[in-house]
């Protein structure tokens, strides 16, 4: 156990539909470097988890809401996958602001899969270079941003992978940013 993070404040903005292993991955590498984690999310009490989109797996307690945090409060944000997740998210307009607000102050941001669709959303990719899931990348690069199909791409502390597939390799992306 590293203790890189110590002291760190990691938010994980998430919402009914996320992919499971997407949030408990980051979560983990992250407190397990020192940082303290919290769920984020639209509503107080649980989000539903998903395993591929379809099959519905843990309940998570969120622990703040984002009408109820800024970017002060957290040094660094975590947005997970699921198809569902991000499109919650980016249909909330204090969510978009959030992902706006901390994108815009540099603070360092990771993002998978289909998560992007937040950043997408709150028009912050322009002139970035990311990457995400392969049927989201048409609406990366019509947002002004540059797709690559690569298992990690930082570009100035914004972290992105593609897949579930990719976690050992953005956990280990996001804990080096995050510690910097």
């Amino acid at each position: 156990m590293t203790t890189s993070l110590n002291g760190r404040r990691v938010a994980i903005l998430a919402a009914d539909g996320v992919e499971q292993v997407e949030l408990v991955e980051p979560r983990k590498a992250v407190t397990d470097a020192g940082a303290t984690a919290e769920v984020v999310s639209l509503e107080s009490g649980e989000i539903q988890a998903m395993n591929g989109d379809i099959d519905k797996a843990d309940k998570f307690t969120v622990d703040r809401v984002v009408k109820d945090v800024t970017v002060d409060d957290f040094d660094a944000l975590v947005l997970p996958g699921g198809t569902m997740n991000p499109d919650n998210l980016r249909a909330d307009e204090n969510a978009v602001r959030f992902v706006r607000d901390f994108v815009n102050s540099g603070k360092p941001v990771g993002v998978i899969c289909h998560g992007p669709w937040t950043l997408v959303e709150a028009d912050v990719v322009r002139g970035r270079t990311l990457t995400s899931y392969p049927s989201i990348r048409t609406d990366i690069r019509n947002a002004g941003g540059t797709v690559v199909d690569q298992e990690v791409v930082n570009d100035n502390g914004l972290i992105s992978s593609r897949d579930p597939g990719d976690l050992p390799a953005f956990c280990a992306a996001i804990v080096t940013e995050f510690g910097k």
